[in-house]
């Protein structure tokens, strides 16, 4: 087996990890809504279609029109990490460490940054509806909901088919509460996703990876309450890349090498859709002491 071969094999494996547990993964696009396209770019479909007029007798059918159309857009951004595993290491491994490291890359640091990217890209992005409000009990939680709902069923968002995106904190004060009215208000969504801390924040700032890695919530940032959509508004992709050398290969050591690269549309909400997405968060601005706690 070739290197390309071994590539494609840890690829494939960390692209199941990613479709098995990224919590964003509701709005992964499919080849019918985003497609790769020139280099650093996506194509997104986009519908149109205009409304009704009169029928007349006489004449026929109000002419109106529809469009289909792929728009390109630029990539939000481009990320990688080379790791490496010294020959020796790996054999005392019985050949787990490289494999294993492959592994915990895509589950400990890949997915939560990917979701936290896409998180604050939402509640960041221009036109949708986000709400400053402090939440500290089950029936203020229910209270905001049924605000979230209201605004929905007012702009017409179809009520099948809403994902709702939850501090995990706050589903667990509804949660507890155990009465009909919580029941009820979370009735209203067909998917509900808890979210911890660390991936809910309004704003994150990416490490460039020269003496940081990572990501980190942005200064002035909040936690992030909950996010609504409905399913289809709001698109994301992210391409992932290998390349594998053997330490027959590797010119610098002795190491079995694994270059990983990704390149992400965090979200994209399609503009005849926009009122179908809505975000809620802390009002008051994460502070340093909980930073260095999250």
């Amino acid at each position: 087996m070739n290197q390309i071969e071994y590539a494609q094999i840890y690829l494939n494996a960390m692209d199941l990890i990613y479709k098995q547990e990224a919590l964003t993964r509701d709005i992964e696009g499919n080849e019918n809504q985003i497609m790769p396209s020139g280099y650093g770019e996506f194509k997104v479909a986009k519908v149109e279609v205009s409304g009704l007029g009169d029928f007349e007798r006489g004449k026929g059918y109000a002419q109106g029109s529809g469009k289909f159309k792929w728009e390109t857009i630029k990539m939000q951004k481009e990320r990688s990490i080379e790791i490496r595993v010294d020959r020796l290491e790996n054999g005392e491994a019985r050949d787990q460490a490289f494999s294993s490291m492959c592994s915990e890359l895509e589950r400990t640091q890949v997915i939560p940054e990917i979701d936290a990217a896409r998180v604050a890209n939402i509640f960041g992005y221009t036109g949708v509806k986000t709400v400053a409000e402090k939440i500290t009990t089950g029936e203020e939680v229910i209270k905001a909901l049924r605000t979230l709902a209201n605004y929905m069923d007012n702009a017409e968002v179809p009520a099948e088919n809403r994902v709702l995106w939850i501090n995990t904190n706050l589903l667990s004060l509804v949660e507890d509460l155990n009465t009909y009215q919580s029941k009820a208000v979370l009735k209203k969504f067909s998917v509900i996703k808890p979210f911890p801390e660390s991936r809910f924040y309004t704003d994150i700032t990416l490490k460039d990876g020269k003496t940081e890695f990572g990501y980190v919530p942005a200064e002035g940032a909040h936690i992030g309450n909950f996010i609504a959509f409905h399913k289809g508004a709001v698109v994301a992709k992210t391409a992932q890349f290998m390349k594998y050398f053997t330490p027959e290969q590797d010119q610098k050591a002795d190491d079995h090498v694994m270059q990983y690269r990704n390149n992400s549309l965090w979200a994209y909400i399609f503009e005849n859709k926009i009122k179908g997405v809505y975000g809620s968060y802390n009002s008051d601005p994460i502070t340093p002491a909980e930073e260095g706690d999250l």
